[in-house]
């Protein structure tokens, strides 16, 4: 069914999209920065699946591994294989699915907070999705299909803060690159989920705590609805009925209105 290249795969939406995906047939790649867990979900999939599947360590705030994750998007034939983390003797065939999942939430004010843990942030999920988006639809391109999923966020329509502003920033893109893709065989579509029960709340250290049970949505049905929308060619997709609607009320609402809801952090 083609190979698959996930971002922060051994973790949240990255770990079920690369289970959903193997379940499919699909060869992965996996790119995250803990090189165990990577080899671990490896196995697994390998076991579960019958699946083809590398791994990739590379932490994307550092742009020598965002390099690395790029060259083997660049991939346009069968290559031999042999590069550390690749499965034994197998050649590296190119990448028909980007899947731009890795990121993380910042946990603190602008102001106040760690410039160095915001410029992480920018380099893993803005800098990484632009370079690797760029080496994906340049090989996609040549050889007439494939298809681009960024990982956006409900996010994206509020004023919360610097996350906020990155998936702002990736779902702009993501319309940008789809209308530039248009006629190419090649697609480009970003995923709004609302809030997810998945590691993502946990690993930031938020207090979810006071969040009504309704207000989540279950990771696999994100990643499924996802999956289905880039099957289809969707450019924009929002899993879940309600967070449709929050998003139409977010994009109808005053924005001095959106900006009084505070921070989502």
């Amino acid at each position: 069914m083609g190979t698959a290249l996930v971002t922060g795969a051994t973790a949240g939406l990255g770990l079920e999209f690369a289970w959903q995906l193997a379940t499919a047939r699909h060869d992965l790649v996996l790119v995250a920065r803990d090189e165990p867990r990577l080899e671990e979900v490896a196995a697994s999939l390998r076991a579960a699946a019958g699946v083809r599947v590398e791994v990739l360590r590379a932490d994307l705030s550092v742009p020598d591994d965002v390099e690395r994750v790029a060259q083997r998007l660049r991939v346009t034939g069968q290559e031999p294989g042999g590069e550390a983390g690749q499965e034994p003797g197998g050649a590296r065939r190119p990448v028909g699915l980007l899947v731009n999942n890795a990121g993380f939430a910042t946990s603190q004010h602008f102001v106040d907070g760690d410039l160095d843990v915001e410029l992480r942030a920018l380099d893993v999920m803005v800098r990484a999705v632009l370079v690797l988006s760029r080496a994906a639809a340049g090989q996609m391109v040549a050889r007439g299909r494939g298809a681009i999923l960024n990982v956006g966020s409900v996010a994206a329509l509020t004023a919360g803060g610097t996350y906020a502003a990155h998936k702002a920033w990736v779902r702009t893109f993501t319309e940008s690159l789809a209308a530039e893709l248009k006629g190419t065989g090649v697609t480009a579509t970003v995923v709004a989920p609302g809030f997810t029960h998945t590691e993502f709340h946990a690993r930031a250290a938020a207090d979810m705590s006071g969040l009504p049970e309704v207000a989540w949505l279950q990771a696999p049905r994100v990643v499924a609805e996802a999956l289905a929308d880039v099957r289809r060619g969707v450019v924009l997709s929002t899993p879940s009925l309600r967070y449709k609607a929050a998003s139409a009320l977010l994009r109808a609402a005053p924005r001095a209105a959106v900006r009084a809801m505070g921070h989502y952090r």
